[in-house]
C-alpha cells in the first residue's frame, strides 16, 4: 500500500485515481473543479479543492510524506511544470507526471520529474503493433528492442514440442507461457504438445518476433 498524491481529475486522473483506491492506496486527490472534487469522494481517501500551483498549497500538504505524486494535466503544459518543479522543490521523493506531446517529456523531466509517461502515444504504439501485425492478440514493451507478444502458433508447430521445434534456438525468442480456454500456464516444460486451441506468451527482439509471425 503507498500514500498517493494525485493533482488533477480529468479523465486520466479520475481514472487512475479509482484504480490506485481499488489496489488499497491511499489516495488524496486535489482539483481546481468543485463538481470533481465531490464526485471522487466516493472512491479516495480524501479529496480536497485547490490550485496546486499556488506554492503555499503544495508547501501545505507535506509532499515529503507522499510515496508517489502523480500531476495528471497533461494538456495543461505551464501547470504540469509548474506544480512537478513545486513537488520537487518541497521534497516530493518521487513524482510521475504525464505529458501530452514529445517536447513535454522533455520539459517535465528538467523539471525534476522522476518518471513522465505519454498515453496517447504509448496506446498508438500497443495499438499500431497490436492491430498493424498478423497473428498478435497483445503486446508489452520491455525496451526499445524487446518486448512480451501474445501471438498465435503457426499451424507448423501443432502435433509438436518445445524441444523438437528447437524454438529458442531457430526462432531466437523465449515462450513464457501457453493460453488456453483464458487460462495460462507459465513456463510450458520441453515436452509441451501445441494444440490449435492455444496462443503463446513470448518474449523476444521486435526483429526476430517479426520474423517469426512471417507465417
Amino acid at each position: 500500500m503507498k500514500n498517493v498524491l494525485l493533482i488533477g481529475l480529468g479523465r486520466f486522473g479520475r481514472h487512475m485515481a479509482q484504480k490506485l483506491h481499488d489496489l488499497n492506496n491511499q489516495v488524496l486527490v486535489i482539483d481546481q473543479n468543485e463538481r470533481r472534487v465531490q464526485d471522487a469522494m466516493g472512491y479516495v481517501t480524501s479529496a480536497e479543492i485547490a490550485d496546486a500551483t499556488d506554492p503555499a498549497v503544495i508547501a501545505s500538504l507535506g509532499v515529503r510524506d507522499f510515496d508517489l505524486c502523480v500531476v495528471t494535466m497533461g494538456h495543461d503544459l505551464q501547470a504540469s511544470l509548474e506544480i512537478t518543479a513545486l513537488l520537487k522543490k518541497h521534497g516530493a521523493p518521487f513524482v510521475l507526471a504525464r505529458a501530452s506531446r514529445d517536447a513535454h517529456v522533455q520539459f517535465l523531466l528538467a523539471c525534476g520529474a522522476d518518471k513522465v509517461i505519454y498515453p496517447e502515444k504509448q496506446m498508438a504504439d500497443w495499438a499500431a503493433v497490436r492491430f498493424g501485425s498478423n497473428h498478435i492478440f497483445d503486446y508489452i514493451r520491455l525496451s526499445s528492442e524487446h518486448a512480451i507478444y501474445e501471438t498465435a502458433i503457426p499451424d507448423s508447430w501443432i502435433g509438436h514440442t518445445v524441444v523438437d521445434l528447437a524454438v529458442r534456438q531457430r526462432y531466437h525468442i523465449n515462450i513464457l507461457a501457453i493460453r488456453k480456454n483464458g487460462q495460462v500456464q507459465p513456463l510450458p516444460g520441453p515436452g509441451h504438445q501445441f494444440s490449435r486451441d492455444e496462443r503463446i506468451i513470448l518474449l523476444g527482439g521486435e526483429k526476430d518476433v517479426q520474423r517469426f509471425l512471417r507465417f
